[in-house]
């Protein structure tokens, strides 16, 4: 697998911390899965956050702080809480996180027509932002968009352009608000993605703003 975009120093830091909201983990989750120059990235970020820890003061902590975070613990996100079935997974085409998630193939998921050549799955995270899989026929483009938040997004299957350049499998868009783009699909294959978000996008034709309800984005 040729990698040729990757995510920003400060989303791997994120990620190592721990501070990621959960669909945007997984995007990164998924991506190290494949990417060995981001995983040897992400151990040098874990590192750095080792040295940082090394060097903070002890502070006295309440008599109820084990407790508290063991009740944490407990307080798992209802996508979490999914049951594994005993069919295999679809091995050879999914990164193992989102295998593991999904535990059937791209072709066997519900997908929902939103608009002309584009299908969703919401994988129902809950709490902060949004994370889906966009299916886009050949041809098909994105209405033009910026992001009022960060946007993660990891190709699965096929490739799009836009005013970037063009991403393939296992390449990731790491997109702020400094970014207006419309991607569309080049080949003559759909092109999968894996798309998490922490606040909504923001379209900026009337087409786009039309189909954000259905979107969900």
């Amino acid at each position: 697998m040729n990698i040729s975009h990757h995510f920003d120093d400060a989303t791997l830091m994120a990620y190592a911390a721990g501070t990621l909201p959960q669909g945007m983990a997984l995007v990164v989750a998924c991506h190290l899965h494949w990417c060995p120059e981001c995983r040897h990235r992400v151990k040098q970020a874990e590192a750095v956050g080792g040295a940082l820890l090394d060097n903070i003061s002890p502070v006295a902590v309440s008599d109820s702080a084990l407790d508290d975070i063991l009740a944490s613990l407990d307080e798992v996100p209802a996508a979490a809480q999914k049951q594994v079935k005993t069919s295999e997974p679809n091995q050879t085409e999914l990164p193992d996180p989102l295998s593991t998630y999904l535990n059937k193939s791209l072709d066997d998921l519900p997908w929902k027509w939103i608009g002309y050549g584009m299908y969703q799955v919401d994988l129902n995270f809950g709490g902060k932002g949004a994370a889906r899989l966009f299916k886009l026929a050949p041809g098909v483009s994105v209405p033009h968009h910026t992001h009022t938040g960060n946007e993660l997004t990891l190709i699965l299957r096929g490739s799009y352009s836009d005013e970037i350049g063009r991403f393939r499998r296992g390449d990731v868009a790491d997109l702020d608000s400094d970014v207006l783009h419309q991607p569309i699909v080049d080949t003559g294959e759909d092109c999968i993605c894996l798309i998490a978000t922490d606040a909504p996008l923001k379209f900026t034709g009337i087409m786009g703003r039309l189909i954000q309800p259905f979107i969900g984005l």
